[in-house]
């Protein structure tokens, strides 16, 4: 019986691990598919905050790793394949095994939807991804495009207007799914240039692997053709890695846990944190903060149960 168990190695994760294994809870985190979550995507961080000169996604991610295993903290490899809870037990299915908790931190994180074309996960971080917020930042002065309609898309091509010269909105039907407020908005930036009925088929790089632009397909008239860009931001949504979850956890209809006061969900002794529950910001600091919270709110609650 484990006091703390910690599912994902994100901020959120990792900074659940930090807390809980200073308060001697000896937490044990399972790493599943994609260890250090999606900050180990990104090659440069600028926005979190104690590194003025910025930092590299998996080395941040290293340091908060070293720094919870220097507290005591213990990681497993696992995949988490199912959960409940029994007679005040919070039990994980991790690899076919059960595994039982008092307190369970679920920090599972959230995955970007993709276009799945070829060479994707190569090109992520080289002028391919899905955080504006991010990595707009290194695109000063350039054409870069976004890929979607929906409300992230227009966010997305508004904030990257501070930074790069044209931002191409491609999106494949021929008007926009966000709502009148954000596409009025995108539309109405001199900037942002719309391509209706448009899809992205291709991307094509460098010498060095960098993107320099796109294929493009007209889906009314066939069209193919080349569009110079030095960034495809992808807006298409997040999918909030819920899946052992469904059915015994209050989920929301977008499919992110649900808390119901904090960090605490409807089960006794389950807490969320991060990108699993958050569809709003998304940020490395704002998923640490909420790591936080919960390792708190896991604590305070176990010292009740004695």
């Amino acid at each position: 019986m484990e006091q703390v168990i910690i599912i994902g190695t994100g901020c959120a994760g990792l900074t659940a691990a930090i807390y809980t294994a200073r308060a001697n809870l000896s937490p044990l985190v399972l790493e599943g598919n994609q260890p250090g979550g999606q900050l180990t995507m990104t090659t440069s961080v600028e926005n979190y905050p104690g590194f003025p000169e910025g930092i590299d996604g998996p080395e941040l991610i290293m340091r908060m790793h070293q720094q919870a295993e220097r507290f005591g903290a213990r990681f497993l490899y696992g995949t988490v394949e199912d959960f409940e809870h029994r007679e005040g037990v919070n039990r994980v299915k991790v690899d076919g095994k059960w595994m039982e908790s008092k307190a369970l931190i679920i920090a599972s994180g959230a995955s970007a939807r993709w276009l799945g074309l070829e060479r994707e996960k190569e090109l992520v971080g080289h002028g391919l991804t899905s955080c504006a917020t991010c990595d707009g930042a290194f695109y000063r002065n350039v054409p870069v495009c976004v890929a979607g309609g929906g409300d992230s898309a227009c966010e997305e091509a508004v904030f990257l207007t501070r930074f790069a010269s044209e931002v191409y909105l491609i999106h494949r039907r021929d008007t926009l799914r966000a709502s009148k407020i954000m596409a009025d908005r995108a539309l109405a930036h001199p900037k942002i240039k719309p391509l209706w009925n448009t899809v992205i088929e291709r991307y094509l790089t460098d010498e060095e692997g960098e993107m320099r632009a796109v294929s493009i397909k007209n889906l009314i008239s066939g069209e193919i053709r080349e569009l110079d860009v030095k960034c495809v931001f992808v807006a298409i949504g997040h999918n909030a890695n819920t899946g052992p979850f469904a059915g015994k956890l209050a989920i929301d209809t977008k499919g992110y846990l649900k808390p119901a006061h904090g960090t605490e969900m409807n089960i006794p002794g389950v807490f969320a944190a991060g990108d699993v529950a958050d569809q709003v910001y998304r940020q490395a600091v704002t998923a640490a903060g909420l790591g936080c919270a919960a390792a708190l709110s896991a604590e305070r609650w176990l010292a009740e149960q004695s």
